[in-house]
């Protein structure tokens, strides 16, 4: 008797580990099946007509305009604290010649994109991603079907294209200003250290570095972009909500941003 139920329990705890595994599977798949549909998008000319093209810059603007000040300023005071703790743990252990060098690598290189990135997904994509699943739940995807439209055009397209934009400017911005900033905490109000903080910045960057920094903050945006949407587009259960929809969204964002982030470390470091 022992035994029986001890196999039932067995069998019952694999068959939930094969649906989930399932589940997982058909998760992303979808995400990559929506993604290839709209790289297709996004690279043919008949997605950018001036209706479209008006869509687009309108979401550009709403994923990005209304936070860059307030994060533009989170960033500015962030960096100074972190700048301030690095610059004073080198020169007190009388490494003042790899200050600079770790200032760069940890905001520049890890930090920013990663913040930026975050940022995006928490103010635009994430909601963004609810709301469309809320729309396709009322019918509106089917609305527009009727009338001819691609949803994935008119509704999906635009949102994706916004929200990597918003993460590749915010991390040029905040990336500029890190480097100001570090200049400013190693050298001073100065020019005269001008010529060495180049050099100095010039050896991280070198070719292999700025191709994999530029890689992860493309990928960072992709997946905050991308995610929240096939999350949305999925044939979830009736009683899924908007909360569901949202945690599987950022769990699968999660999970893709620490590989890509472990990736890139293993280019930069070994």
């Amino acid at each position: 008797m022992v035994a029986m139920i001890s196999g039932f329990s067995l069998y019952g705890w694999l068959l939930d580990l094969g649906r989930g595994l399932l589940r997982w599977f058909i998760g992303w798949w979808s995400v990559l099946f929506v993604g290839a549909k709209l790289m297709v998008l996004a690279f043919s000319p008949s997605s950018y007509k001036r209706d479209s093209r008006s869509l687009v810059l309108r979401e550009m603007y709403y994923a990005a305009g209304p936070g860059l000040p307030g994060f533009t300023i989170l960033m500015a005071l962030f960096n100074v604290v972190v700048i301030r703790i690095l610059v004073v743990t080198a020169f007190s252990y009388g490494l003042t010649q790899y200050a600079l060098d770790a200032v760069v690598r940890v905001l520049v290189l890890e930090l920013v994109p990663l913040a930026a990135a975050l940022y995006v997904a928490v103010e635009y994509t994430i909601p963004g991603g609810s709301e469309l699943y809320k729309r396709r739940r009322n019918g509106h995807f089917d609305a527009l079907r009727v009338q001819g439209v691609d949803p994935l055009n008119q509704e999906v397209l635009p949102r994706v294209l916004a929200g990597i934009f918003a993460v590749v400017l915010l991390a040029v911005i905040s990336c500029s200003i890190s480097l100001v900033l570090a200049y400013v905490a190693v050298h001073g109000f100065t020019v005269a250290g001008l010529s060495s903080y180049n050099h100095a910045v010039g050896q991280i960057f070198n070719p292999v570095v700025s191709l994999i920094f530029s890689m992860k903050t493309l990928l960072f945006a992709i997946s905050v972009s991308l995610l929240p949407v096939g999350n949305a587009l999925r044939d979830l259960p009736r009683r899924a909500s908007r909360t569901s929809v949202e945690l599987q969204g950022l769990v699968q964002m999660f999970v893709l941003m620490l590989i890509i982030e472990i990736a890139s470390l293993i280019g930069n470091y070994y």
